[in-house]
């Protein structure tokens, strides 16, 4: 791995998740063989429990593009791709999917493309080629690969403005598969940040092994067009450009068989014997539109024949459970892209005028909250109050020392922004102001309305409402009662908690 200078320059940066296929390699290695030589950084999520294995950490090592390891413990696509552009500062995101193969025009072509994408553009897409067999008919699953082409917003190679995908929280990590969470995002762009436009370039997508249930177990997806539904209407399939697919006759073939049954159970022939024979029409039919355009050799017929008996059901299944597990979903938010927190009271002990940095202690959970955040991709800063140096209390250069204790066990931050005042300065900066909170929120780029203020008291919350930020109030002793009812319901019992809630799009 190269280090983080030679994506300085880039417009963009390129993102990858991963669950560890050794196609990431193929990947990467077409992305050092480039015709103009790739000085976009290269981030790599590993979407698997354990991370990066060594076998291929060493493969990816001295590879000839600056490249960075990320991991998101196991949450799906959609998670790993956020940890991903959160990490980037670039005004463009390109993700790729990690069994692609980009030709050596590629980089060239998508330079070109953001180039020319002009400010109502918010994302640019790439065409996918699917390499199919020349000496046969393409199998059902070679089929299925196939439908990428054209396919509108897909991520096997897409390009995002990094504002437009703050701008709507990012992927909707509530989708777990690799299955409509690129339309979900891309309806959700597309109604707020612009439009998304076909480029030059294009990837190469060969054909992934597969066995024979793979059709089976792609029927799980009705659980996320159940979700897609909930959350975009129910024209989100004509919006997203997507297919009607087979649901209603699945349900009216499972129906047709649980009425042969049922009636077949209870001595009732007339009606177990038509609802039987529409079982079977149905199911035959299926079976005979999945045969007829591919080899039709044995082999294929017998997978078609199995898995056209089991589709229905399992589809059915997953549709209903789909409808159940997302009948209260909402719009998803997605974490912020800064979080500011108090300094005394929120991050450590509050000791009244501190000048000393070693009475300096740090408060339960407050570390490991931090490290959450930084490793996916959140800003954080601080935003605090000291009105010692104004009252001359303590001097600038010990409030200095202190906080350079606070960086060095807690840090690094992103930003810091402090008051110096005393109250009755009456300046503009002294928190329930906004102004440190539009500071921080100016020096990093990031929209107020994406910025989350954490404090322990109740100016902490008022300077976050003033400036259009979120606030969140975790009590201490030392918060009054009229405080934490101000503030509900966005009270929190400590700062690993507001972390949960952040990550998960709560906030």
């Amino acid at each position: 791995m190269r280090g983080d200078s030679i994506g300085r320059s880039a417009p963009t940066t390129i993102v990858v998740p991963t669950i560890g296929r050794t196609s990431l390699v193929t990947l990467v290695e077409a992305l050092t063989h480039q015709s103009r030589r790739v000085d976009a950084k290269v981030i790599l999520v590993d979407d698997t429990a354990h991370g990066f294995s060594r076998d291929l950490r060493s493969r990816l090592t001295d590879v000839a593009v600056a490249t960075q390891l990320l991991t998101s413990g196991g949450r799906g696509p959609a998670a790993a791709r956020n940890v991903g552009w959160r990490h980037a500062r670039t005004p463009w995101v390109s993700f790729l999917d990690d069994d692609v193969v980009p030709p050596s025009e590629w980089y060239a072509d998508l330079l070109d493309d953001l180039a020319d994408a002009g400010p109502e553009v918010a994302g640019s897409q790439g065409a996918v080629q699917v390499p199919l067999p020349r000496d046969r008919r393409p199998t059902d699953w070679e089929r299925s690969t196939a439908g990428l082409e054209g396919a509108p917003w897909i991520t096997a190679d897409l390009s995002y403005r990094r504002s437009a995908l703050a701008a709507v929280g990012g992927f909707d990590e509530r989708f777990p598969r690799a299955y409509r969470e690129d339309s979900e995002l891309g309806l959700r762009v597309t109604a707020t940040a612009g439009r998304i436009e076909w480029g030059r370039r294009r990837v190469l997508h060969p054909v992934r092994p597969a066995d024979g249930w793979v059709s089976v177990r792609r029927q799980a997806g009705n659980i996320d067009d159940a979700l897609m539904r909930r959350l975009h209407g129910r024209d989100w399939r004509a919006r997203a450009q997507v297919p009607q697919g087979r649901l209603r006759l699945h349900a009216l073939t499972a129906a047709a068989a649980a009425t042969a049954a049922a009636a077949g159970a209870t001595g009732n022939a007339r009606v177990a014997g038509p609802a039987a024979l529409a079982w079977a029409g149905l199911t035959g039919e299926f079976a005979a539109a999945r045969v007829r355009p591919g080899p039709r050799d044995r082999a294929e017929i017998g997978r078609m024949a199995a898995t056209s008996v089991v589709i229905p059901f399992v589809a059915v299944a997953c549709a209903v459970l789909g409808r159940l597990r997302h009948r209260n979903a909402t719009r998803w938010c997605g974490a912020p892209d800064l979080v500011l927190l108090d300094r005394d009271g929120t991050l450590v002990h509050d000791v009244p005028y501190n000048a000393d940095p070693d009475a300096v202690a740090v408060l339960d959970g407050v570390r490991e909250s931090l490290d959450r955040l930084r490793d996916n991709g959140i800003r954080i800063g601080v935003v605090t109050n000291q009105s010692g140096v104004g009252r001359g209390l303590i001097t600038p250069q010990q409030l200095e020392a202190v906080n350079r204790r606070i960086d060095d066990l807690l840090g690094p931050f992103d930003v810091w922004c402090q008051c110096l005042h005393a109250p009755e300065d009456g300046c503009s900066c002294r928190k329930p102001q906004p102004q440190l909170v539009l500071d921080a929120c100016a020096r990093l780029d990031v929209d107020p309305h994406r910025a989350v203020v954490v404090g322990d008291i109740g100016s902490d919350v008022e300077a976050a409402v003033a400036a259009g930020a979120t606030g969140v109030l975790v009590p201490t002793a030392a918060t009054r009662p009229a405080e934490v009812a101000a503030a509900a319901p966005r009270v929190r019992s400590d700062l690993p908690s507001v972390v949960d809630d952040l990550l998960g799009g709560r906030w």
